[in-house]
């Protein structure tokens, strides 16, 4: 008697890696310019800051000259640093945000 043909399925599926998306760092830039006050406020309205941790950012920037502010994906920081500072350019402010990769 002839053997059936068999076909051998394999069940064991491909392991797949998922790599976590890269994080950039939002970067608050001292000026001599923008008030303090309104740094505040647009810490708070971009970021969702409380009054306190604002203004604890706020003053590391001006005493160090730069600050992270927040740590998101790339285009989330992107996106967050153009509107903060876009805030600024509205009201004749020099108030710059920028963004870097965590390391």
């Amino acid at each position: 008697m002839p053997e059936p043909d068999t076909t051998t399925i394999s069940r064991v599926k491909p392991e797949l890696k998922v790599e976590r998306p890269k994080l950039h760092k939002v970067l608050l830039v001292n000026d001599d310019f923008t008030p303090r006050a309104f740094v505040v406020t647009v810490l708070r309205a971009e970021f969702r800051m409380g009054d306190g941790q604002a203004q604890r950012v706020m003053m590391t920037a001006h005493q160090r000259g730069v600050c992270v502010v927040a740590v998101f994906t790339r285009e989330v920081a992107e996106e967050k640093a153009t509107a903060a500072t876009e805030m600024g350019r509205k009201q004749g402010y020099p108030l710059l945000f920028t963004t870097e990769p965590e390391e």
